[in-house]
């Protein structure tokens, strides 16, 4: 990617280069973006809505004067009427432009910009004469911008504060109206026309939430379902600690991360001494708690970064980054001493532990594997010594251990 960009910056006269240093219109279209819209995603969004509605307002504004120009409309009505819907949807863009309505619950202003859309309908209603009839269905594109913005009791506020208001605009402008005007019933067919188009409208957009609403409560019950299979995944169901999966995970991404920055990483295996007798003389119970006691022992006395894992049955497996050999044995030393706390069996009793404990050190370019098998031979090299004791690959204990 930084060859393809270096190449495309190489001639200083290119389009690349232009909009790269942002003069070519490109570079103009996003300043002019940023500037109208900011940079954060969130308030882009929100801005974008506003903007849009503000789109179709001044659609609704070439259709009121059209309607002027053909005597259909008091002129200077829709000059009023024009100046009132641009300084409220200003006022919108302002606040959230300046992210001043980020301080309450609805910082895009959906609710009140359909309010307030819903109350410039009724006006043009109002203003219309015989055109009135054409502004009614744009309640429905107004209640449009409430599906991802309203709440499903703002959107039920809504419809509400819509139905009172033009069944009273209707209502008051047929009482009012001169002679010769529309008669009753046609009065009539509008509220009716109105209410449906509002109840329909509300009923597909509560719809519409009911069915994010359970799209989102999937996708939290999704995401906990994979969270648990990656947690059974990469922990031992018995002593919750990562599993061998999990560790052999670990050592490649650390063998990678010291090959980087020459980071010593040390690698114990530690097998729990006679744990056989303990599983055969207190059953599977007793050899259970064992481990779970084990593993809660030794994972106290253990450094943040440390990671002790159950590698299978009564072994297990201690990684160490960014220590040298010589604080390793100091840590492991503290690990013998852990493991002989003794630990409580279920019928009461109480056993102590030893466990043996054979460490090699990552080398340069060597590989997983072969640094688990030097420490599983160091292992085997402490039970042949006596058991209950540390013993080093050869070449990586301390000087003073050597």
């Amino acid at each position: 990617m930084r060859h393809c960009d270096s190449q495309a910056l190489s001639s200083p006269g290119s389009s690349a280069d232009a909009h790269v240093r942002g003069t070519g219109p490109r570079g103009l279209q996003a300043r002019v973006l940023d500037l109208l819209l900011t940079r954060e995603p969130h308030q882009r969004i929100r801005l974008g809505m506003c903007l849009l509605a503000a789109l179709l307002m001044l659609c609704g504004i070439a259709a009121m004067y059209l309607s002027a120009s053909a005597g259909l409309a008091s002129l200077q009505a829709v000059h009023w009427w024009t100046l009132t819907a641009c300084a409220i949807f200003a006022l919108a863009y302002t606040l959230i432009r300046s992210g001043y309505s980020r301080r309450w619950r609805d910082p895009a202003l959906t609710l009140f910009q359909c309010l307030a859309a819903m109350t410039c309908v009724a006006a043009a209603y109002v203003i219309a004469l015989p055109a009135r009839g054409l502004v009614l269905p744009l309640v429905a594109v107004i209640l449009m911008f409430g599906v991802f913005g309203l709440a499903p009791r703002q959107m039920m506020a809504v419809l509400v504060y819509s139905l009172v208001l033009f069944s009273l605009t209707i209502a008051g402008v047929q009482w009012r109206q001169p002679e010769g005007g529309p008669p009753w019933p046609l009065a009539g067919a509008y509220l009716i026309v109105t209410a449906v188009v509002l109840l329909s409208s509300t009923f597909l957009i509560l719809r519409a939430h009911a069915i994010r609403a359970k799209l989102h409560r999937q996708k939290v019950q999704l995401a906990l379902a994979v969270e648990q299979v990656r947690e059974m995944a990469t922990r031992d169901e018995l002593t919750g600690l990562p599993n061998r999966r999990c560790m052999l995970e670990m050592l490649h991404a650390q063998r990678e991360q010291a090959r980087r920055d020459a980071r010593p990483v040390l690698v114990a295996q530690l097998d729990l001494d006679h744990f056989k007798v303990i599983n055969d003389t207190c059953g599977h119970a007793g050899g259970d708690a064992v481990l779970q006691g084990f593993a809660h022992q030794v994972s106290r006395c253990l450094r943040a970064g440390d990671t002790l894992a159950r590698w299978g049955g009564e072994e297990f497996v201690l990684l160490m980054v960014g220590v040298v050999p010589h604080d390793g044995a100091g840590m492991l030393a503290r690990v013998l001493a852990a493991a002989a706390t003794p630990v409580r069996l279920p019928d009461g009793n109480s056993v102590r532990l030893t466990v043996s404990i054979g460490v090699a050190r990552l080398r340069p370019h060597e590989s997983v594997d072969a640094v688990l098998q030097r420490a599983d031979a160091a292992l085997y090299a402490a039970k042949h010594q006596g058991r209950n004791r540390i013993a080093w690959a050869p070449g990586d204990a301390p000087e003073w251990i050597a």
